[in-house]
């Protein structure tokens, strides 16, 4: 491999956030979506939708804040970065988002 250059991968032209409320308190968060997997389902619905733009957003969407809010057990990776660090009134971000099905835990003691 040495020699041979690699395609450097695009930035996606957009920026997508979670926005949502705690139950500690009532003030509305808002943390924006820096996980790899976004940005590669926005270029497949891109191809999918043979360049539409706002298409491909609303598939991103769909995918993102429909069903995986309301289709899944919805958990969210959190981090820093240095340049916010210390500086920003929230410096976190998502760096990852895990939806696993949601799954009603049965009983662990079942009466006889």
């Amino acid at each position: 491999m040495t020699g041979q250059r690699r395609q450097i991968i695009q930035k996606v032209p957009y920026d997508y956030f979670y926005e949502f409320m705690t139950e500690g308190d009532l003030s509305p968060r808002r943390l924006k979506i820096e996980d790899w997997e976004i940005g590669a389902l926005y270029w497949h619905c891109l191809a999918s939708t043979h360049g539409d733009e706002n298409a491909a957003n609303n598939l991103v969407r769909q995918k993102y804040f429909l069903d995986f809010t309301k289709k899944r057990d919805l958990h969210l990776f959190v981090g820093t970065t240095k340049q916010c660090h210390n500086v920003a009134p929230n410096p976190f971000i998502i760096i990852g988002v895990f939806y696993p099905p949601i799954s009603i835990q049965q009983p662990l003691f079942v009466s006889a």
